[in-house]
């Protein structure tokens, strides 16, 4: 049964270690480059520390001092400094981050070429007969192809997953976005997931409609609304978000290359009340300079008792989402996959 399997998927083995040479073709010189290019810059050793100061906490109720980051202060310096080395890295060599943005879907293909055609075209064909005509049952067909190829598969994405979250490293570390739309999908462990997902989608939709094509189409339509339904809807409610409130008026703002996901904030009365704002806002992030440059803008945004309240989830969360979504996607594809091997004993 396992050299039969082999003799069946050889060919799909060798496109998948082909696509994954050359995504190392690619991502090796240049990740190498990143890297270098991240030391020479310094920024190896400025982000991480810069990352941890917290403005706020160092000074959270100035409301006279000049408007935006205090220069006199060496700590602030230093931030901004990196800040601004970080931007320049980020937007010489952000094209390459772009480029692996692209492969965001790449785990679909699992569930289109590899676990879409697993049973139904077996059936199309009519082979699966002539295996059981050889002794083997049914489960024991299903399991031996489901855990060979499923497995085999990944593999393969854990080899991508590494090389992906070894490549992007300096570019996620340079820009703090590790959280953000599409970016979150690309590193860790995720993607191991999401290929296993599309896999027994893709197998179960086969099982199920016994119809190669049909079951394709199935796995990209569900692949695709179930990773935006978590995206959008999901992600941001693993763990309850944080608060952070700080006056309207403030010498030392949020740090910027801290790495927090900011889900949305805000101006906010003394009352509570919401006075503008909204998600991604970026107007709040500086507040209002003093008086009297400021007065309009105090004046539009309920005077000095006004408050910025920003909803978060922290930096430090990043590998626990990854863990909890891992999970998530693990859990719904051990279940399709079951459900396959259910539907496959009832072929006739």
């Amino acid at each position: 049964m396992i050299w039969l399997v082999w003799r069946q998927h050889r060919q799909q083995v060798l496109f998948a270690l082909l696509g994954l040479a050359a995504l190392a073709a690619f991502m090796i010189p240049t990740g190498i480059q990143m890297h270098a290019a991240f030391d020479r810059a310094g920024l190896d050793d400025c982000v991480p520390a810069a990352a941890q100061v917290d403005y706020l906490r160092a000074n959270p109720n100035s409301n006279v001092a000049p408007f935006g980051a205090d220069p006199s202060d060496p700590v602030t310096a230093q931030v901004s400094a990196c800040q601004e080395q970080a931007g320049l890295y980020a937007g010489r060599l952000g094209l390459y981050g772009t480029v692996g943005i692209l492969l965001w879907f790449l785990p679909l293909l699992a569930g289109i070429f590899w676990g879409a055609p697993l049973v139904a075209r077996e059936v199309e064909h009519g082979t699966h007969r002539l295996v059981w005509t050889q002794g083997v049952t049914r489960r024991r067909w299903a399991l031996v192809k489901f855990s060979l190829v499923g497995g085999g598969l990944v593999l393969v994405a854990a080899c991508y997953s590494v090389l992906m979250t070894w490549w992007r490293a300096p570019l996620d570390q340079a820009a703090a976005q590790r959280f953000q739309f599409l970016l979150f999908d690309l590193i860790g462990i995720v993607p191991i997931a999401y290929t296993l997902f599309a896999f027994a989608l893709g197998t179960f939709a086969g099982a199920l409609t016994r119809k190669t094509q049909v079951a394709g189409a199935i796995t990209l339509v569900g692949f695709t609304a179930a990773r935006l339904g978590v995206e959008f809807l999901a992600r941001s409610h693993y763990l309850a978000p944080l608060r952070r409130t700080y006056p309207i008026l403030v010498t030392k703002l949020p740090n910027p290359i801290s790495g927090d996901w900011l889900l949305s904030s805000g101006v906010y009365s003394a009352q509570g009340a919401r006075v503008a704002g909204g998600t991604f806002t970026q107007f709040v992030f500086g507040g209002c300079p003093p008086p009297p440059a400021g007065a309009q803008c105090l004046a539009q945004y309920g005077g000095i008792t006004s408050y910025t309240m920003e909803v978060f989830q922290p930096a430090e969360r990043f590998w626990l989402f990854q863990g909890i979504e891992t999970a998530l996607f693990t859990a719904v594809a051990v279940g399709l996959l079951l459900a396959a091997v259910r539907w496959a004993r009832r072929l006739t």
